[in-house]
């Protein structure tokens, strides 16, 4: 006998919808045998990774501050993964969205520009995602290379074009020869919602991305044809959808939001270019999606529960001196238990006889 995978008939829309609360269920299990393995209480453990954040009123607005890239980033993930196209380098279009951006702030840093400087930075955060998301999918359409590895490699060039700008070119003359650039001014720097705190303008930018998604594929005549290139793409072309021009357009939406969330977490929370400005954002960004179900109004909660893993595991780090690395494990285990589930949605398991030996061979 073997085990064998076979596709379901029908796929159960109630399961797809309960599949995430399932997997976060496991994930939280899970947790509680990690926990256990390291010798910390199971119980007060999750509790203070999972639940005081919640009770906090700094921590709530920080899990805001954590989710405001997600969201962006995940959103515009989203609108690949829906049309059947593998955008994997966000990380990578995040970095130099923060780049594009920060050179505008860096080369008027002490210039006296005017309040123009942050809008402007936000386009060139775009345009730079943009630009950069734009290359696997021109390789793709053009000469049929995977995107997934080709953004993907992309992600560390963008990683090595930082370190080496903020080493060299542009880094503080007067910052004592770590590698960051000067401080952004005033005007670069993205406003606060409420005065003392880290909450900032960006999230009612995530906001409007996500009712613009919304509104957008569930209304317009791009969202029927991104849905439809990726449901059934011989029936697309028949329509007289080009799924080419399709993988170049969600790239290009995809990079220029990931660009705009690189552009406003340098501008909102470091104020500054350094060579982590991010903590896996564009990675973490792919569990938001497929745990928002694709779906923008999922993807704000989701990105709200990623969020929640990174301050809760500062303090865990914290209170529990477990290692913040710990955070990505959950991540990672979240991420398993996602694509498990909806491999379960439309796959069941079935046990079939072992195939006979033919001729004396086996």
């Amino acid at each position: 006998m073997r085990l064998a995978l076979e596709r379901r008939a029908e796929r159960s829309i109630a399961m797809a919808l309960v599949s995430p609360l399932i997997a976060v269920a496991l994930t939280l299990a899970t947790g509680a045998l990690l926990f256990a393995l390291l010798g910390k209480p199971p119980v007060e453990a999750l509790k203070i990774y999972f639940f005081e954040p919640l009770t906090d009123p700094w921590a709530l607005q920080e899990i805001a501050v954590k989710a405001t890239p997600l969201v962006l980033i995940a959103v515009g993930l989203s609108l690949c993964y829906l049309a059947n196209v593998w955008n994997i380098g966000a990380e990578g279009q995040f970095l130099i969205g923060a780049i594009t951006g920060g050179w505008l702030a860096v080369a008027t840093h002490g210039t006296g520009a005017g309040y123009w400087v942050l809008p402007a930075m936000l386009v060139l955060g775009a345009l730079g995602g943009a630009a950069y998301a734009l290359v696997p999918a021109v390789f793709r359409v053009r000469f049929g290379a995977s995107e997934i590895l080709t953004s993907l490699m992309l992600v560390y060039v963008a990683e090595l074009l930082l370190d080496y700008l903020v080493r060299g070119p542009w880094r503080d003359p007067k910052g004592f020869n770590f590698p960051t650039t000067a401080e952004f001014d005033a005007v670069a720097a993205m406003p606060t919602l409420i005065e003392g705190s880290r909450l900032h303008l960006g999230a009612i930018i995530a906001l409007l991305v996500v009712a613009w998604a919304t509104v957008m594929l569930g209304r317009t005549l791009k969202g029927f044809e991104i849905k439809l290139v990726g449901a059934a793409p011989r029936a697309a072309r028949f329509g007289g959808f080009s799924d080419k021009w399709l993988t170049v357009v969600t790239f290009l939406i995809s990079g220029a939001l990931a660009g705009l969330a690189g552009v406003i977490e340098v501008s909102a929370t470091v104020n500054h270019l350094q060579p982590n400005i991010s903590p896996g954002y564009g990675f973490t960004a792919i569990i938001v999606a497929f745990l928002g179900r694709l779906n923008p109004a999922g993807i704000l909660v989701a990105a709200l529960f990623l969020a929640l893993t990174f301050i809760g595991g500062e303090s865990a780090q914290i209170s529990l001196k477990v290692p913040l690395d710990l955070t990505k494990v959950f991540q990672g285990i979240l991420l398993f238990y996602v694509l498990a589930c909806d491999t379960l949605i439309l796959y069941r398991f079935r046990l079939l006889p072992a195939p006979k030996a033919v001729h004396g061979i086996r």
